[in-house]
């Protein structure tokens, strides 16, 4: 499957864009710390320089000119995303992860297009990152929760997806892939338009969704779900529960209004689809476990 994401690897050739930030140096280095194959940085004032041996270019189109760079983390603010992603996109990147939260929603619009448009995956806005544990990790995925091993483990919450992976990977059940699509309202990538990746996983053996309430994305997935089953297990933990109407809880996209968005309506909408719809984090990990034949 000639997918980003389904043949993200330790070969894949990476860049960080927003490289010699404070953020961006750390987490840049984190990531190859870890095995990531960093060979690129953006930065417009260190250009022509290095970190810790990474070469800095002034935009992408020279780094992936020189480097081979096919992938990218994004690590530049909410009002600079639209301009950096397009950047990496008009100079061949096909993977674009944006960490930034708060991204304008004019601009998310806009930039979700531009990526359809150019064939290329756009993970966020507000992921953590996307990992093959063992092998890669884009974004800031803690390394404690990051385990090879048999759960594809799909997320809004980057909070909640460490602390049910830290909790999966102490009982023996690591992850086969791990993709937060960010809790924005307009994101590049949905729940629904993961099932492929998911379908093609020969090591996902069962797959766990973090989502919560607001917005359609788990009633879509479980519509998609119905039509294309995955012939495995999954799970869903929805957070929110005791959100309150016309409040956003946390995240930009974890509003509701009426009916619309709620944990009543997404639960029946995945039940009807054969998924298993847990009532707390412990219950999700206890299931996995007694599905997958582990034991805590």
């Amino acid at each position: 499957m000639n997918h980003p994401l389904a043949s993200l690897s330790r070969a894949t050739p990476v860049l960080v864009q927003g490289a010699s930030g404070r953020m961006g140096r750390r987490h840049m280095l984190l990531m190859r710390d870890y095995g990531t194959r960093i060979v690129a940085g953006t930065s417009a004032r260190e250009a022509g320089g290095s970190i810790e041996g990474i070469p800095l270019f002034a935009g992408c189109a020279e780094a992936v000119a020189a480097t081979g760079a096919i992938a990218s983390v994004c690590m530049v603010p909410p009002l600079e995303v639209l301009a950096a992603a397009t950047e990496a996109i008009a100079a061949g990147i096909r993977l674009i992860v944006t960490i930034a939260e708060g991204v304008p929603v004019h601009d998310a619009v806009r930039l979700r297009g531009l990526a359809r448009a150019q064939g290329a995956i756009w993970l966020g806005a507000s992921t953590p990152g996307c990992a093959i544990p063992g092998q890669v990790k884009l974004g800031f995925l803690p390394d404690v929760a990051l385990r090879p091993g048999p759960v594809a483990l799909l997320t809004k919450s980057g909070t909640l997806s460490y602390e049910v992976g830290y909790r999966l990977a102490g009982i023996g059940l690591g992850q086969s892939l791990w993709i937060g699509v960010g809790g924005d309202a307009v994101k590049g990538t949905r729940f629904a338009e993961l099932l492929p990746v998911l379908a093609a996983s020969a090591a996902t053996e069962a797959v766990v969704l973090i989502g919560e309430v607001g917005g359609t994305e788990e009633e879509e997935f479980a519509a998609a779900l119905s039509r294309a089953p995955l012939g495995r297990p999954v799970l869903v933990l929805l957070a929110g529960r005791e959100a309150k109407e016309g409040v956003a809880m946390g995240h930009a996209g974890a509003l509701t209004y009426g009916g619309m968005g709620s944990l009543a309506s997404k639960a029946a909408s995945l039940a009807t689809a054969g998924v298993e719809v847990c009532g707390s984090m412990q219950a999700l990990v206890d299931r996995c476990a007694a599905l997958l034949g582990r034991r805590g």
